[in-house]
């Protein structure tokens, strides 16, 4: 039985939604932020003490684009990969790398707005320098999403996923209404049933408490 350690809104709900695609059956492991993701044993599924962490019999994987490497090749199935040999192969493993150049930016800035409770903890020069940065990497997405659905001419694949979290998490930072194939592209993944079900449930534990982060003035 396949277990996936998560936090809602965190980075796994890339690993999350990927399941639910996927249709696989599998045990969710809800963590607090402040809680057990510290603890010795869990640090043992993930030294840095992150989520997500998957579980498969006696694999233990702890990085999301792993996870989906991991997941698409031993599931085939799914068709959500795309093998060495496929045309669209390694247009598939650079957005899958992409995503974790949109994460980054994601992660500074969730850092600075939330984490990061009282102003004079923060740097207003890093959350202006790092929401350009996120645009940037949007203006990428969105160039790429031009006469497309889906980030592959052949439709819909586990890096929409991995995206798709990424572009989540930027509409607390930045307009996506300034990127129109990016907030389309939002839309028709928020309406599939895996990123519905992928979504915090009622009185969960959310990473993030408002709807938009405004930058601070100055």
């Amino acid at each position: 039985m396949i277990r996936l350690h998560h936090g809602w809104e965190s980075r796994s709900t890339r690993s999350l939604a990927l399941l639910y695609e996927m249709g696989l059956p599998f045990e969710l492991v809800i963590h607090s932020f402040t809680k057990t993701l510290y603890s010795e044993g869990y640090r043992k599924l993930s030294p840095a003490g992150r989520v997500p962490a998957l579980e498969d019999g006696d694999q233990v994987i702890f990085e999301t684009g792993a996870i989906t490497e991991y997941l698409v090749a031993s599931y085939p199935e799914s068709g959500l990969g795309r093998p060495l040999g496929d045309s669209e192969h390694w247009q598939w493993v650079q957005w899958l790398h992409f995503a974790e150049t949109m994460g980054q930016h994601l992660a500074t800035l969730t850092q600075h707005h939330v984490v990061l409770r009282e102003d004079w903890m923060r740097s207003p020069t890093v959350m202006k320098y790092e929401t350009m940065r996120l645009r940037r990497v949007l203006g990428v997405v969105n160039d790429a999403l031009e006469g497309r659905d889906f980030l592959l001419a052949s439709g819909f694949s586990a890096i929409d996923t991995n995206i798709g979290y990424s572009v989540y998490g930027a509409r607390f930072f930045t307009d996506l209404a300034e990127f129109p194939n990016v907030e389309a592209y939002r839309a028709r993944l928020m309406a599939r049933p895996s990123f519905q079900k992928a979504l915090p449930p009622e009185g969960a534990e959310r990473l993030y408490h408002r709807s938009f982060y405004e930058l601070p003035d100055g």
